[in-house]
């Protein structure tokens, strides 16, 4: 399974106008990829109430939309988040229950409507995931979560990512090319292009090869991690100030990085090997976010679905002056 990093669409919800054309977003995007007509229903269904529910809650706060690639379709993930206290999570879940006039299906219908759902709300406000997959379709779901963002929502974006799926084995890259726009997004996807074609190769001729690719380029950085779980696992290779941590119910382990820019000059790309980490969460990210983050501050959320946990990091941590990717992972064998 290849998943390719693309610029998350941010839909604001500030009053009740922008649901419609939340809905018809929504709605184009799952028809634009082969979602039938009930299906594409669903998720229309689904973002107006979840656009309803920020502003019952919040006044106002985001919507996210975002493609998720499998072997033989593809899902719709919709994330709203807000920056507001007082969700009721009980309340919402009630079948029923309506805000400002809206349909009222209720959180409880949504996570059956959905073929994945999850939330995690506390004092700084509200995240809530649905993911849609076309019915009859497999019910396997991976578990990762991404969220990637420009400056100043400019279409070009320095930040990529990709993540690579093979039985037991998950290879996950985040490139950010130096500075931001049309230039930084081309030294990036130089990048992403030749991991693409070898992601499970020996890192440091892995990051060769980038290197070479990105040369002429303004280069940038770049972190590679290999997990094997049968093997228990984890390799990581990194150049520059990709930010990355394994979280277990332990303790965090952050994860080393030489200095240098890949596709201008670094002196060595040496691989750190991380034993025991099946049941972990990887969590990788450009300097589009802040690192003094702590998962310890946030009760429960690293038992949330990933894209959840991505989405209230950037909500958070984001500096808000450069792009920003957040790329989260369950560490498990995965077979689809």
């Amino acid at each position: 399974m290849n998943i390719a990093g693309a610029l998350t669409r941010v839909l604001p919800i500030e009053d009740s106008s922008q649901i419609g054309h939340a809905r018809r977003c929504a709605q184009q995007l799952a028809q634009r990829h082969g979602f039938s007509e009930a299906d594409a229903g669903r998720v229309a269904l689904i973002t107006t109430e979840l656009a309803s529910n920020i502003l019952k809650h919040a006044n106002r706060g985001e919507l996210h939309l975002q493609v998720i690639p499998r072997e033989k379709d593809v899902g719709i993930e919709i994330l709203a988040i807000d920056r507001a206290a007082g969700f009721d999570r009980d309340e919402c879940m009630t079948d029923g229950f309506s805000s400002r006039g809206t349909q009222g299906i209720g959180l409880g219908a949504v996570s059956r409507q959905a073929e994945v759902f999850d939330l995690y709300a506390d004092s700084r406000g509200a995240v809530l995931l649905a993911r849609i997959y076309p019915a009859g379709g497999s019910k396997f779901d991976l578990r990762f979560g991404a969220t990637q963002h420009s400056l100043h929502n400019d279409p070009a974006c320095g930040d990529t990512w990709q993540l690579r799926v093979k039985g037991a084995q998950i290879s996950a890259l985040v490139v950010d090319g130096l500075g931001h726009g049309e230039d930084a997004q081309h030294a990036a996807l130089a990048g992403r292009k030749v991991f693409a074609l070898t992601p499970f190769a020996s890192p440091v001729e892995l990051l060769q090869d980038m290197h070479q690719a990105m040369t002429g380029t303004r280069g940038g950085a770049l972190a590679v991690a290999q997990f094997d779980g049968d093997a228990d696992r984890l390799r990581f290779t990194g150049i520059g100030n990709i930010g990355a941590t394994l979280i277990s119910t332990d303790k965090p382990r952050g994860m080393t990085s030489h200095p240098g820019i890949v596709g201008g000059q670094y002196r060595k790309a040496q691989p750190f090997d991380y034993a025991h980490v099946n049941g972990n969460l990887l969590i990788m990210y450009s300097d589009g976010l802040q690192s003094r983050w702590n998962l310890l501050d946030y009760p429960g959320l690293m038992f949330r679905h990933p894209a959840v946990i991505a989405a209230v990091l950037h909500r958070d941590f984001s500096r808000g002056r450069d792009d920003a990717t957040v790329l989260v992972v369950a560490l498990e064998a995965t077979h689809d």
